[in-house]
């Protein structure tokens, strides 16, 4: 008999079985089904904040132009890269569980983590050159004499400006947050697979972690052209 399973009158049984399901499969469709509700709420939260942005956006879009012209749009792009390349890494880990490939899978975990470790660090960038500039709404907030990109001579209005920096702060600082709960989920996979907890049959929870960091990711590939990339040519 494996490590991983028990004998229970006479037959096999895995530990990661929980009780009230009659066979892993079903575990593991239970365990998929109920992510996916899951982030089809975290859909609809998002949705209504992409519906306010693009209302405003069809209402202000020369001052929203100018007000995404003033963001890093380089910073912006790395940012992108890195994040497709830990949807890559999530993917190689739970290949390498599936193919009992231990030091692989920890060293993608690992990897990870450290792209979204850098994710933040280049957001938590962006945000401070934003304070610097005085581009965090409020009463310290200043956006005066900046052109709209596709009209040379006319300014944006600040306050339109000031919405757009609303929905940015809103949109991105949201967006980093799921990031910081997807870091704390992988500190735990990771934590399980030093452990050995993850085999070929059993690996549900990096399928679902990975299925969150997913999400996060995809958000990020919307946010990523609404906010930094409003016209910027003329």
């Amino acid at each position: 008999m494996s490590d991983s399973t028990v004998a229970v009158q006479g037959e096999t049984h895995n530990p990661a079985l929980l009780h009230h399901f009659a066979t892993e499969e079903q575990q593991r469709n239970a365990s998929s089904f109920g992510m996916w509700i899951f982030l089809g709420t975290e859909v609809m939260f998002f949705g209504g904040l992409f519906c306010a942005y693009l209302i405003y956006r069809g209402w202000y879009f020369g001052d929203f132009a100018a007000a995404s012209k003033s963001i890093n749009a380089a910073l912006g792009g790395t940012n992108t890269a890195v994040l497709i390349c830990s949807s890559l890494t999530v993917v190689l880990a739970i290949w390498a569980a599936q193919t009992s490939r231990r030091a692989l899978m920890l060293a993608m975990l690992v990897l990870t983590m450290l792209f979204g470790l850098a994710f933040l660090g280049i957001k938590g960038i962006e945000y401070r050159d934003k304070f610097v500039e005085h581009h965090v709404p409020g009463p310290s907030f200043s956006f005066e004499h900046e052109e709209i990109p596709s009209h040379p001579g006319e300014y944006a209005n600040p306050r339109h400006a000031e919405i757009f920096f609303a929905l940015y702060f809103i949109m991105t600082g949201l967006h980093a947050l799921h990031m910081v709960v997807g870091l704390g989920i992988f500190s735990w996979l990771l934590w399980a697979a030093w452990k050995g907890r993850f085999t070929p049959e059993y690996h549900t929870p990096l399928e679902i972690g990975g299925l969150y960091w997913h999400f996060v990711d995809i958000v990020w590939i919307y946010l990523f052209p609404l906010l930094y990339l409003i016209d910027r040519h003329r």
